[in-house]
């Protein structure tokens, strides 16, 4: 604890019951601890008066977990300390596990990471909302932030104070904990799981959590994450990774050398293709992202070849779905100035372009795939040749 500048933060509210076992327990580990008491009415603060050993944040009014969090980060950096295990005061977490943090972060590769508790969701004592819920947090961070978590809801964690103080962190409550992760994730820093212990015990566990508005929080959140990802995160992160990379070499290691399958790829070539042609102008990268997830295909490469629909090729892609609507329909359209503007010309040809974007779309697509499909085998059985030569 001492060498890697690490302290163990404690926020509590009402949990007097259980406040003293789990003082005691982290006191035979680590001395180095900040509790922050968020507002207690029960008798927190006289109990902790016994601990003047403890450094100690008294708030007068109750906030939330989240900004209880943020004061015991801020002090805790403020004092020095770089790293803060964060354990909850209803005793549910073990500090034996204090260990299991420290041991990760002194073998890991970086220092910039984020630890947070992977709980035995399947024991007998786990509460079925906790379980779905930790379910439902799961999927959405990994759309979110392309990372797969086992456990994204445990408080029992290890932050890096001083990337973490970097953040712009709005929530106050239980949501916090989501919206920390994964913009710390959005800002570089590894987010990880590491086993810890849990213990549901009804009798003498006291939960803030109010599962009705505390969840529609939490919705709203991952609903606002979920559109800032799309728009701007995951391009953001396509454009950086090209940048750095190179077209050429970006090509080279995230398409034709992915791991994934001929086929995997093919696919991700259509629906790439298709969703550029197809008349969904202002939602392509919404969609390129939301149903490669959905349908589990490359990301990277949905997203390059959507590109398809670049500014310049606009016009283009536009006159190809009037002409190929013209043959399915074997309507005539002029293209004038005054056919498209008189009498609303352009609004009544609308059904013809949608038809036509919708089978270029398609046409495209396939063609774009089988192609796709059959250069990536062909490549494959050349690298086996050259490997095996």
């Amino acid at each position: 604890m001492i060498q890697l500048k690490c302290c163990v933060l404690i926020p509590t509210y009402n949990n007097a019951g259980t406040l003293k076992r789990v003082l005691d327990g982290v006191l035979e580990h680590t001395q180095n601890m900040l509790v922050v008491n968020d507002g207690a009415t029960d008798n927190t603060a006289d109990l902790l008066k016994d601990y003047p050993q403890i450094e100690q944040i008294h708030l007068a009014q109750n906030k939330g977990k989240g900004n209880a969090l943020k004061v015991g980060f801020a002090e805790a950096l403020k004092s020095g300390y770089e790293f803060a295990i964060t354990i909850d005061s209803d005793g549910q977490h073990f500090p034996e596990d204090i260990p299991v943090f420290l041991d990760a972060l002194e073998n890991g590769e970086t220092k910039n990471v984020l630890y947070i508790g992977a709980r035995n969701m399947s024991q007998s004592d786990v509460p079925g909302k906790s379980s779905f819920g930790n379910k439902f947090s799961n999927f959405w961070f990994r759309f979110e932030t392309g990372v797969s978590l086992t456990d994204t809801q445990c408080g029992y964690r290890l932050y890096p104070l001083k990337e973490i103080c970097t953040l712009k962190l709005a929530t106050p409550k239980f949501e916090f904990e989501i919206e920390v992760i994964v913009k710390a994730a959005w800002n570089g820093t590894l987010v990880k799981n590491v086993p810890v212990k849990i213990s549901y015990d009804d009798d003498e566990r006291v939960s803030h959590f109010r599962t009705v508005p505390d969840f529609a929080r939490i919705s709203v959140l991952n609903t606002w994450f979920v559109i800032v990802s799309i728009f701007y995160i995951k391009p953001r992160d396509f454009f950086r990774k090209v940048k750095k990379k190179g077209i050429k070499k970006f090509l080279a290691e995230n398409v034709l050398k992915h791991g994934d399958p001929p086929k995997k790829k093919a696919l991700s070539i259509a629906l790439g293709v298709f969703l550029g042609i197809a008349p969904f102008w202002g939602f392509q990268t919404l969609l390129v992202f939301t149903l490669a997830v959905f349908l589990k295909l490359n990301k990277a490469i949905a997203f390059t070849f959507s590109n398809i629909s670049i500014p310049p090729m606009i016009p283009f892609i536009i006159y190809a779905s009037v002409q190929v609507g013209m043959l399915i329909t074997g309507e005539d359209i002029s293209f004038s100035l005054e056919n498209l503007t008189h009498d609303y010309g352009a609004l009544k040809h609308l059904k013809t372009y949608i038809i036509g974007s919708f089978a270029l779309a398609t046409i495209a697509a396939l063609l774009f795939g089988s192609v796709g499909y059959f250069a990536l085998i062909l490549k494959a059985k050349r690298n086996i040749a050259t490997d095996n030569g």
